[in-house]
């Protein structure tokens, strides 16, 4: 029986109960040899007593141990003390993907893909060590406060297929595939089911099947065709619906076959997520019933005849003879004398075909390297184009950019350009007679040319005929430094940085360097100690971001999301975040809660329009006479009629409010009569022909 202050191991102190299951609890106990805080899953009273379960549970438990990924939660020790039976494991400060599913309502599929491919990696390398899990769910994902996913009850899964093991512990059947419904054989393949049910949740919020029974459940993933995600959610990718409804076929032969299978659909799908890219596996058509035409026949009967078989396949040939004895297609031994067969010549025919087709791989391979590399070397230097290279070291591969060109343009789009690549800019400034201040003259590394990411480049920018000598703040406190810089009309950007011998609040240093030259207003960026780096959280950039995402990055960062206020905005769109608490770079306490606004979009006002609409002048109708009609109208810009009136009367008063555009038009349209005219045959006065006229006056409305 387990108790809070009891020592388990001589080693692992028990502290509290952090959470239950079906077969465990789970402990957080503190290790006094290694000094650090672990978990302990201790193994339920009625299953410690099953001989059978126990011994299954150990072994597989060992073999968990030596599992070792960033995506799995990794086992330190197995053991077992006065018949409890325990594994220690590594502590994961988080929360399970299923809450956070429930916190969210659904995910976007993005984040739902992201999560799956770091899911996948943690299971491919325990299908590497020929561990299967058999409970793949989201109670058993755990995403921790810095980001990482990962996959934990590894052991006990496979222990409890023993058919001791009652159906209340087994494996979730919400999530469970059909061949473990059945209670038959399950393999990598159940698990790739599993995770296709996980992504399912993700992506919809809800699991596709449910009932009111287990059993009900367990008969509808056997017989019921799997709904499709976009039937909930209809602005899912289509890549990503085809890889969910691939891994939830019913038969595992229509399955990815394979974890780096479904890994390399799951990565296709974040950069092209509407391609039509997944192959969907049809074993009926690969392996079905095809008609044997006479050639094929024939050749079959010469084989039959003519091969010599190894003894242990003799007796397979005389019960095919027999079977085919009596049947028409069976020929007298005469007719095979008229094919001139030689099994030499069919043995240099293989070996021709398998060159030859090795041959023509070589030459897809060429062109494929042909056709993609070109199209890479076509690309804009300034795209982030990202080249991996293999390290000869374990640890991950380095990663490269081709370095843009940034030459000719202000020094800080080439700075922006380049943090965007993730290469690290710093900049240097010479004065020069015949290039602007704020240009970059050029940079220590040639365009084009493979920059690794996170690496530092130089830029060199004009500092104009006469640049400012850059005062030395390195040793300073930061107030202090600042007040100096901006007292010479330089901007100041600050960065931060732990040290561990530097104070906190002090400058460590200066880019451009003390005594250089630079144009009056540039940047000029400190790094500011943090002191000794303690237990602090990265501020991600939120701004810019959708609600939703920036969100999730922010949980991803371990942040909490504090208020959320919805303000006008005319710099960003509406639902795009344009203001954070705590600024991109600095660092926080966990649990830090981050205050975010949200754009409303530009600020809409309403006008008012309170005037007297005045007759024609002179200056606008010369032949205007006062007393004329005139057909009198105001027109918003945005095409609303406030005003259309026939009047002799003037002024004319306007008095509106409400309205929603600023500015409007004032049209006067009056009626001239021209000089009469005399009939030089008949004498008789002809009227003067009717002309319109039309007057234009531009109106501003006033703001309410």
């Amino acid at each position: 029986m387990i108790k809070i202050g009891m020592m388990i191991g001589d080693r692992y102190e028990i502290l509290e109960k952090i959470g239950t299951g079906g077969m465990s609890d789970v402990y957080k106990a503190k290790d006094h040899k290694l000094n650090r805080y672990v978990a302990v899953k201790v193994l339920k009273q009625e299953f410690s007593e099953n001989a059978n379960f126990v011994s299954k549970f150990r072994i597989e438990a060992q073999a968990a141990a030596g599992l070792m990924h960033p995506n799995i939660v990794n086992v330190y020790d197995v053991g077992e003390e006065n018949n409890i039976y325990y594994i220690v494991m590594e502590l994961v400060e988080g929360i399970t993907l299923k809450k956070y599913i429930e916190k969210k309502a659904r995910l976007s599929y993005k984040e739902a893909v992201s999560i799956a491919i770091q899911v996948s990696m943690g299971i491919e390398a325990a299908h590497n060590n020929h561990i299967i899990h058999r409970d793949i769910k989201p109670q058993n994902i755990i995403i921790s406060k810095d980001g990482k996913v990962k996959v934990t009850d590894f052991g006990i899964a496979k222990a409890a297929t023993s058919n001791t093991i009652t159906s209340n512990v087994m494996g979730s059947v919400h999530y469970t595939s059909p061949e473990q419904a059945r209670g038959g054989y399950s393999d990598e393949k159940s698990d790739i089911y599993s995770l296709g049910i996980t992504m399912f949740e993700m992506l919809t919020g809800r699991v596709p099947f449910n009932g009111e029974t287990t059993v009900a459940i367990a008969i509808k993933h056997i017989q019921e065709e799997m709904p499709s995600p976009a039937e909930y959610v209809p602005e899912i990718p289509g890549s990503v619906e085809s890889i969910v409804l691939k891994c939830c076929q019913k038969s595992p032969d229509r399955r990815y076959q394979s974890m780096p299978e479904l890994l390399a659909d799951l990565k296709q799908s974040l950069l092209s997520p509407d391609e039509d890219f997944v192959v969907q596996n049809d074993p009926d058509i690969e392996g079905g019933t095809r008609m044997i035409t006479d050639n094929d026949m024939a050749q079959i009967k010469r084989r039959a005849v003519y091969q010599e078989p190894p003894e242990d396949t003799m007796r397979l040939l005389s019960d095919t003879e027999a079977m085919y004895e009596g049947d028409e297609m069976v020929e007298d031994e005469e007719e095979y004398d008229e094919y001139d067969y030689n099994p030499r010549v069919d043995r240099i025919t293989t070996v021709l075909a398998v060159i030859g087709g090795i041959v023509i791989c070589v030459i897809i391979v060429i062109l494929a390297i042909k056709v993609f590399g070109g199209e890479g070397d076509e690309r804009d230097p300034s795209s982030p184009v990202i080249i991996s290279e293999p390290s000869e070291t374990p640890g991950p591969s380095i990663e490269y950019v081709k370095m843009p060109d940034v030459k000719g343009i202000n020094v800080e789009d080439a700075r922006n350009t380049l943090v965007n690549l993730g290469i690290r800019p710093e900049v240097q400034y010479e004065e020069s007679d015949t290039i602007d201040a704020g240009v970059v003259i050029g940079a220590n590394v040639d365009t084009g040319e493979d920059v690794a990411l996170g690496s530092t480049v130089v830029l060199t920018a004009s500092a104009g005929p006469s640049g400012v000598s850059v005062p030395n703040v390195v040793d300073s406190l930061f107030e202090e430094g600042e007040n100096s810089l901006t007292g010479l009309g330089f901007a100041v950007t600050k960065m931060e940085a732990y040290s561990d011998t530097i104070e906190k609040g002090v400058i460590v240093s200066q880019s451009p360097m003390a005594g250089t030259k630079a144009p009056q207003g540039s940047n000029i960026t400190v790094t500011v100690s943090l002191g000794k780096e303690e237990t602090k959280l990265y501020v991600p950039n939120l701004i810019g971001m959708t609600e939703q995402d920036g969100t999730v990055e922010a949980v991803e960062a371990g942040l909490e999301i504090g208020s959320v206020s919805y303000v006008f905005s005319s710099e960003y769109p509406e639902g795009q975040i344009c203001y954070q608490s705590y600024s991109h770079g600095s660092y926080v306490d966990p649990g830090t809660e981050l205050e975010i606004r949200v754009s409303k979009g530009p600020e809409t006002h309403t006008y008012s329009c309170n005037m007297n609409i005045a007759a024609p002048t002179k200056e606008e109708a010369p032949d205007y006479v006062s007393g004329t009609s005139v057909v009198v109208t105001l027109i918003t810009d945005d095409d609303q009629v406030l005003l259309e009136v026939t009047t002799a009367s003037f002024p004319v008063p306007a008095n509106y409010s409400g309205i929603k555009c600023s500015t409007g038009t004032v049209t006067l349209v009056y009626t001239v009569t021209g000089e009469p005219t005399i009939n030089p045959e008949t004498g008789e006065t002809i009227p003067g022909a009717q002309e319109e006229r039309v007057v234009h006056r531009d109106v501003q409305f006033t703001v309410e």
